[in-house]
């Protein structure tokens, strides 16, 4: 049996299992389109704290990674990221759309200034995998059938307010230099794996969980299983100075504080904080056919009365993300994309409102 070396003071997962009977259900995919930045140094963590919607005192405090945002000045979505800690002191990883690491690197050396800091691209060097169980999908907690329930409209939650509903250790761990994360964002989008550029799928399944199948290669099941979790992720759903970062769900995902004090972009984030509501939101979308040619991006979403509801901001063959206005869409007899019918859904990882939570729609017709 293998000898697990566990980082520090993290606390083993219990995902590592050897010699199971069970039949494969989860799925191990090489996430190509994501990167790795290395940044170290003695002010790497104070350096971070003024450019990113979390707080760093998670990592400091024990947390494994954390979700966050890279904004722009206006408040626009630059980067969406996971922070990891590694087992070195002063050095963490910085996991981003590979389209955007060389963009998202001249960001950061262009706020560096004097720090002693250093900034690596690992691109080459590191992979970094999704381990995921594509069946472990739970029914959304707001039936179509109740809309009319329906008062809150998209209220904003900051994350160190929410209960904790990745129902998981804030550990990492590490199993022959295959260093294993829990996604930060919620239990059902799995794990995030980090190993070199010499590993393959076969080495992290025998060594990790051999109830695992390995992906096809050339079809994104983790991209269709992020939309029908209905969460967004890189430069195709969060095109970079476009998206906001809470009508993303970044405080949803745990990607945003409200009381750390002053970062880029804080100014709008933090006025449509205390606004306690936001009206659109990306949401799951589920079409009636797998589209023969890739729909367009930004497609319109229409309702029965031909009144647009929401933007497409991508899909992986039938199962695609909309931006869409919350309530609005909910209520909609039907819903449509080009040609095709649609469903939307309000995700079941979205908090659940109280009485004392709920205010009242307005509508401005």
């Amino acid at each position: 049996m293998l000898k697990l070396r566990c980082m520090r003071v993290f606390v083993p997962l219990n995902i590592v299992r050897y010699k199971s009977t069970k039949p494969a259900v989860k799925v191990i995919e090489n996430l190509s389109q994501r990167s790795l930045l290395r940044v170290s140094g003695n002010e790497t963590s104070s350096f971070l704290q003024g450019l990113i919607t979390n707080d760093m005192r998670h990592l400091q405090e024990g947390a494994a990674s954390m979700y966050t945002m890279f904004l722009n000045t206006k408040g626009r979505v630059l980067y969406d990221s996971i922070l990891y800690r590694t087992k070195d002191t002063d050095v963490f990883y910085i996991e981003c759309d590979s389209r955007a690491l060389t963009a998202l690197q001249k960001h950061l050396k262009m706020y560096k200034v004097r720090r002693k800091i250093d900034i690596d691209d690992l691109t080459g060097q590191m992979k970094i995998w999704a381990l995921f169980d594509p069946n472990k999908l739970k029914t959304e907690a707001t039936n179509l059938n109740d809309t009319k329930k329906i008062k809150l409209e998209g209220q904003i939650f900051p994350c160190n307010s929410l209960k904790n509903i990745s129902g998981q250790s804030a550990s990492s761990e590490v199993v022959d230099n295959i260093s294993i994360y829990p996604d930060p964002r919620f239990i059902e989008l799995g794990f995030r794996i980090l190993t070199n550029s010499a590993t393959e799928s076969s080495d992290i399944i025998t060594r990790v969980d051999q109830d695992t199948v390995e992906n096809m290669a050339g079809e994104s099941r983790y991209r269709a299983f992020r939309y029908r979790l209905g969460v967004g992720e890189g430069c195709d759903d969060l095109p970079p100075g476009k998206a906001l970062p809470l009508e993303s769900n970044c405080d949803y995902l745990h990607g945003v504080s409200f009381h750390k004090g002053c970062y880029i972009g804080q100014e709008l984030t933090a006025r449509t904080h205390h606004t306690g509501v936001i009206r659109k939101r990306l949401m799951p979308i589920t079409l009636n056919a797998v589209p023969p040619e890739p729909l367009e991006y930004d497609l319109n979403i229409w309702d029965t009365t031909q009144k647009s509801v929401g933007k497409l901001k991508g899909h992986e063959k039938q199962y695609g993300l909309g931006l869409m206005r919350i309530v609005e869409a909910l209520v909609a007899e039907s819903l449509q994309v080009s040609s095709f019918n649609a469903q939307i859904s309000k995700p079941f990882w979205w908090p659940q409102e109280t009485s004392k939570d709920r205010v009242n729609v307005v509508r401005n017709d």
